[in-house]
């Protein structure tokens, strides 16, 4: 008798399907971790990041190809600056942490840098978390170079991998993030900052999950270490960021997530997202699971420009922001919005309505008043003038037009043009355009 399949493997099984006969899994980075947590309501985004589905290659398949991905010198140029931070058995890097994070600690030497090499991702993990036992005992300082953790997501296993975790001779973690972005006078762009503040968030939290399996467990730091070039040099300049808000918002809406196979559960027999499918299958799958547009999706997920078309197209509030989504209320679409502001439907107490119809008349006094400035007293319409910045010509060298029932001059008379008109600054005798 076969043996009964548990729970996750009747999972794993359906995600299987639901990804694609022989389509590997696409993992899950920080980067889209943050963007996920960005947007809670979106089973769609939900669904398919746990699946493992590769959103760019659907995006191109459903006929609305993301813009995403980095420039090839962009990634060079990375990759060359990560290579100098960490050379040396990471001397500078432990350094920068030293000085940044703990100047109380003995000076770093030569840190230790386990092998955290292993086959697939689940090995990787394990030899990760076991190199972390064995460096927190030993008292010395222990760089930890694109370790790997594992996050749960929405009921799904999602790996991660930092730029480096560094161990502390008293046991302390602290995670390390490097970017290529300056660092010009000490301080970065704020929206670059924001956006790594929030993508290390991610790996404390999964770093905080492998610290609770330890007895005692040992402390993760709140504070992370942003690497970048310090000014327009390739030498590293650091600054601690405290990531205390970005953990709190990222781990209150991870646990908001609707677990995958809630979601999967609601979709129609053989639904599948397989990018080898017709494009109407694959819009019929898609459309399948709810989604939550917003503009700011457009910056952070690679099936926005087709979850944008398809929020106007429904005339969904959602399309415009999620502010002015959260102002209207109960009014979701755009008709439902102008139908209220026209007085034609809506609650009149409700604020929202009250509001629309205040903008409303506001607005046609604003257009009457207008209407209204454009004409005199006798009722007739202004015509407005045209402001010129043509230089005035001077008197006596402008043309002589004729009086209306005046005879023009005759052609080929002094000064007279083609059609008899005087031209100016030609002498008489000479015709306008000829040559010596």
């Amino acid at each position: 008798m076969p043996p009964q399949r548990t729970r996750a493997t009747a999972l794993r099984q359906q995600l299987a399907e639901l990804r694609g006969p022989d389509i590997a899994p696409k993992a899950l980075d920080a980067r889209a971790l943050a963007a996920l947590a960005a947007n809670p309501g979106c089973d769609r985004r939900a669904l398919l990041d746990g699946v493992g589905v590769d959103k760019a290659k659907l995006a191109g398949a459903l006929g609305a190809p993301s813009a995403f991905g980095m420039s090839q010198f962009a990634f060079m140029r990375g990759n060359a600056f990560e290579a100098r931070v960490k050379a040396d058995g990471g001397a500078e890097l432990l350094r920068l942490v030293h000085e940044k994070l703990d100047p109380g600690a003995a000076p770093p030497g030569a840190g230790a840098v386990p092998d955290l090499s292993a086959i697939g991702p689940e090995g990787r993990t394990e030899r990760t978390a076991r190199a972390l036992r064995e460096a927190t005992g030993t008292g010395a300082w222990t760089l930890l170079d694109h370790p790997m953790l594992a996050l749960d997501v929405a009921g799904s296993p999602a790996f991660l991998e930092p730029d480096a975790v560094v161990v502390h001779p008293d046991g302390d973690w602290t995670v390390v993030e490097i970017k290529s972005f300056p660092m010009l006078d000490g301080s970065a762009d704020p929206a670059k900052v924001g956006a790594a503040a929030r993508q290390s968030a991610v790996y404390v939290l999964a770093l905080e999950e492998v610290a609770a399996g330890l007895d005692p467990a040992p402390e993760v730091h709140h504070r992370v270490l942003l690497v970048c070039p310090k000014d327009f040099t390739n030498l590293p300049a650091a600054s601690a960021v405290d990531v205390r808000k970005q953990r709190a918002v990222t781990r209150r809406q991870l646990a908001r997530l609707t677990r995958v196979e809630d979601i999967a559960a609601a979709l129609p027999e053989g639904t599948c997202f397989s990018p080898g499918l017709p494009a109407e299958e694959l819009i019929t799958a898609v459309e399948a699971v709810p989604a939550t547009y917003a503009p700011e999706c457009l910056s952070a997920c690679e099936l926005a420009f087709h979850c944008r078309a398809r929020s106007r197209a429904e005339g969904a509030v959602t399309s415009l922001g999620r502010s002015l989504r959260a102002e209207l209320g109960a009014l979701t679409t755009v008709p439902d919005v102008l139908a209220a502001a026209r007085g034609k439907a809506g609650d009149p107490e409700d604020p929202a309505v009250a509001a629309l119809r205040r903008a409303a008349l506001l607005r046609a006094e604003a257009l009457r008043g207008t209407a209204a400035q454009t004409r005199d007293p006798a009722g007739e319409a202004r015509v407005p003038v045209a402001v010129t910045t043509r230089t005035r010509v001077p008197e006596e060298l402008a043309p002589t037009v004729p009086a209306p029932g005046s005879p023009a001059p005759e052609a080929g008379t002094p000064g007279a043009g083609a059609h008899g008109t005087p031209v100016p600054g030609v002498p008489e005798g000479r015709e306008a355009g000829a040559c010596r």
